[in-house]
């Protein structure tokens, strides 16, 4: 049995070392918590709880409050987890203090601190899950001068095309629908359903781009160290458009620190969440950024905005890099690249910018700053499907779907994969299969309701070069076989691939935007 009052105790000494209580508020926070306990009065002695103030993570803490609560009625069994999401509300500062702190850091200390501050709030306070992000397998593969980051997700479901889809066309909210959707602002402080995940203890940074009001948060999910989201207060369709080019070159100069990215909002290569605008930020620097300049397609200007340098990066999608000092020349070519792709049609390259009114051309736009220097990776996407390939013609093509289905929104076209966490179970069978230690019996995995169905082609030609001598060499195997397969399916969602045909329709589109070779 949990002692209510010393998890009291536990609390505010957690609160004041990590969320930033002030000792003058901890008699009060005392009597809210022990109101909300149910208990009459404060423990009368308390002793060896200093190591709270050791925690890295609240884990422990959250897990005593959901066992106290369980054990005391206060909440029923399955709603643990939205009552301690409560508990760690309560105990975290208000979003206006929140503000108010982050800004003056800002000011005084600069934007890394600031954000530092920020996120450190979000993991002490157990909205950024830490320990369920550790839990994602991860590794890179590198491929001469490029890699690729690889992970498999544990913590977030797979998601299917057509329910993404879904979402852009679906009826805009009613009063009884409230958040209208999980990146609402109105989520801050939502308590959570059994279907809408409680949101006491978000906390979020208001901030103007575009002349519009905007905010940050920090990714539960966390697909990467310090991922950022950034998010329009108003629940609209996400688009690409020229504002979309002045929002990301806003974000980057309030925050010189991290970069940002737009999806390309339309199904199949928009992201997962459409019906609300938003960009995906952060620290972290993606394969694709660090990948060099085409030695093949090279020698590009604009003669309309000199102080540009353009390139088309060697990278397995399409992706064409602008740089400059001047915001507005960069910001004006990028916006040239982003209408003129919209209406690019290519037959050579099977590129369709739109059929019977409806849009296939869109592009993610990638945006970062080193010193005074904007850069952006344009990456050039394309929804269209055929009678061949009907979950997408510049999608990953179905031998690979066993490994990846879903959308290859911004993050996996730059370069950091997160595979469904159902490859964890799946991929260790299969290395079993490989090296003996479980018999192979091809005809049981061509039987539909067999796990390893989806994988049987790929198990057929693993087995076929050989079975392993042991289980690191079969992990091996299977974890390159992976690899392959990831950097296949870039090479799928590339509209102009790496051939002479590819070369010669990447070059008509960049004249087609004043975009021509000089050498």
């Amino acid at each position: 049995m949990i002692d209510g009052k010393i998890l009291v105790e536990k609390l505010l000494k957690y609160a004041v070392k990590f969320l930033h209580l002030s000792p003058r508020d901890v008699i009060y926070y005392r009597n809210l918590l022990l109101r909300e306990f149910k208990l009459g009065e404060p423990a009368e002695k308390v002793e060896n709880i200093d190591y709270v103030e050791s925690l890295d993570v609240p884990d422990e803490l959250v897990d005593e409050i959901e066992r106290f609560a369980l054990e005391n009625k206060l909440c029923e069994e399955g709603a643990q987890n939205l009552y301690s999401t409560f508990i760690m509300g309560v105990l975290s500062p208000l979003p206006s203090e929140v503000n108010r702190t982050f800004l003056e850091i800002k000011e005084k200390q600069g934007v890394e601190e600031a954000c530092a501050y920020f996120y450190n709030l979000s993991v002490k306070n157990n909205y950024v899950q830490k320990t369920a992000i550790g839990r994602n397998l991860k590794w890179e593969y590198i491929d001469g001068d490029k890699f690729l980051e690889i992970t498999i997700n544990l913590s977030k479901p797979e998601k299917d095309n057509k329910e993404i889809a879904k979402l852009l066309t679906a009826p805009k909210s009613k009063k009884s629908n409230y958040p209208a959707c999980f990146l609402c602002k109105e989520n801050e402080g939502f308590e959570g359903t059994a279907t809408h995940p409680a949101r006491e203890n978000i906390r979020t940074i208001s901030l103007t781009l575009g002349g519009e009001p905007w905010f940050v948060q920090y990714s539960p999910y966390a697909y990467y160290n310090e991922h950022m989201i950034a998010i329009s207060e108003a629940h609209v369709p996400m688009h690409i458009a020229d504002d979309t080019i002045d929002k990301l070159l806003d974000f980057v100069d309030f925050f010189p620190n991290y970069m940002i990215g737009s999806n390309a909002a339309l199904p199949i290569i928009g992201g997962s969440i459409l019906n609300h605008e938003h960009f995906q930020g952060g620290e972290h620097l993606m394969p694709m950024h660090k990948a060099p300049l085409s030695k093949l397609l090279r020698g590009y200007k604009s003669k309309e905005f000199k102080k540009v340098k353009v390139g088309v990066v060697d990278w397995y999608n399409s992706v064409i890099r602008l740089e400059s000092t001047n915001r507005n020349q960069i910001a004006s070519l990028a916006k040239k690249i982003v209408l003129g792709w919209a209406k690019f049609s290519d037959t050579e390259c099977g590129i369709k910018a739109q059929t019977d009114g409806v849009r296939h051309n869109s592009l993610a736009p990638v945006c970062r700053r080193q010193g005074k220097t904007y850069i952006f990776d344009m990456i050039l996407r394309n929804n269209i499907t055929s009678e061949t390939y009907p979950d997408g013609v510049f999608h990953a093509h179905p031998e690979y779907h066993n490994i990846k289905k879903e959308g290859i929104g911004l993050i996996e076209a730059m370069g950091l994969f997160i595979l469904p966490g159902r490859l964890k179970k799946q991929l260790g069978m299969i290395a079993d299969i490989l090296c003996g230690a479980t018999e192979y019996k091809p005809e049981e995995l061509e039987k539909q309701d067999n796990y390893l169905y989806a994988h049987r082609d790929m198990i057929k030609q693993l087995v076929s070069e050989g079975l392993a001598k042991d289980k690191a060499e079969a992990e091996s195997r299977v974890t390159n076989y992976v690899n392959v397969v990831c950097k296949n399916i870039l090479g799928n969602t590339s509209v102009f691939k790496k051939d002479e045909q590819g070369f010669k329709g990447f070059d008509r589109f960049l004249q087609s935007v004043g975009i021509a070779q000089t050498i």
